[in-house]
């Protein structure tokens, strides 16, 4: 009996297009691949375009951990409306409009918001209460409040200010922005809090994710540039990119194989770490545990 392919490992890094889900994305590669161990590292919303980091193969087990990487993104906020999404995929709420914005103003609002802030994601998020995703509580008519949760926004800068008509006709000001932020940072919520400070309204119209931690939009594929050739990151590549590299002697990497904890160098840092065989294969991701090492995943392939 022929052994099953157990498929291709590795990282894709995809510049996802508008209007498909980050599970449509999952889906077709799936197709592309042929297998069904494809997961992806931090959704993006439908309207979102950008990077997406995939995994396949034994790659899907580094996904939680790339997840928690900081971001950057390039977007556009109109002010002089605000949405029930907080974004252009609901419908408009309130349209006061914002023919001039004072530039101070923008500057010392966008200025609050960055640093170490809490923030109270936007109400058809995937956040759960209750056990159950807010989205789901929003469209079944629930007046849904969600605590607000620690974000650090390192970095949020505007670039360009410009008036504009809204479809209703409201006379509107856009804003183009860049973020860089902590995981579980919504920059739609980012947009409604700049707006609803400055008395306009405000919601996000375009949003491109530029990086995921070390992955940025320049090594970024089409889903029909990786359908012509898939050449997945190896998953030494990826995994010592993303992380920390401890190079390991045969003993170590043995009994790191199997699940055993070992003794770990003092010199290196906590949080993940990859540790690599001789070979320069990833034999597991790591974390420290006091002067041990505890596993946090294997990534040796099987009688390796």
């Amino acid at each position: 009996m022929a052994r099953q392919s157990t498929g291709p490992d590795g990282l894709l890094v995809v510049d996802k297009p508008a209007g498909f889900t980050s599970h449509d994305v999952v889906a077709k590669l799936r197709g592309i691949a042929r297998t069904r161990r494809v997961g992806h590292a931090g959704t993006l919303d439908p309207m979102a375009t950008g990077v997406l980091v995939i995994g396949l193969g034994r790659a899907t087990r580094l996904l939680g951990h790339l997840a928690l990487t900081e971001k950057e993104y390039l977007g556009t906020i109109r002010l002089g409306q605000a949405t029930v999404t907080d974004d252009a995929e609901g419908d408009v709420v309130s349209a006061s409009g914002a023919a001039v914005v004072d530039r101070e103003d923008l500057a010392r609002e966008v200025a609050r918001l960055t640093g170490d802030i809490l923030q109270v994601p936007s109400k058809v998020s995937a956040v759960k209460i209750d056990g159950k995703r807010a989205y789901h509580r929003v469209r079944e008519g629930e007046d849904v409040e969600i605590p607000a949760r620690p974000v650090t926004v390192s970095s949020f800068a505007v670039h360009d200010v410009r008036t504009a008509t809204a479809e209703d006709g409201t006379a509107v000001t856009d804003v183009v922005v860049s973020v860089v932020c902590s995981s579980g940072t919504y920059i739609r919520a980012l947009a409604r809090d700049v707006g609803e400070a400055l008395g306009t309204g405000g919601h996000l119209t375009a949003l491109r994710r530029t990086r995921v931690g070390p992955y940025g939009i320049g090594g970024a594929r089409s889903l029909e540039q990786l359908q012509e050739e898939l050449l997945p990151l190896p998953l030494a590549e990826a995994a010592g990119t993303a992380f920390p590299r401890w190079d390991l002697d045969s003993r170590r990497a043995g009994l790191l194989a199997n699940g055993v904890k070992v003794d770990m160098p003092p010199e290196l840092p906590s949080g993940p770490v990859a540790a690599l065989s001789a070979d320069g294969s990833l034999v597991a991701l790591v974390e420290r545990d006091g002067h041990r090492a505890r596993i946090l995943a294997v990534l040796a392939r099987p009688g390796s």
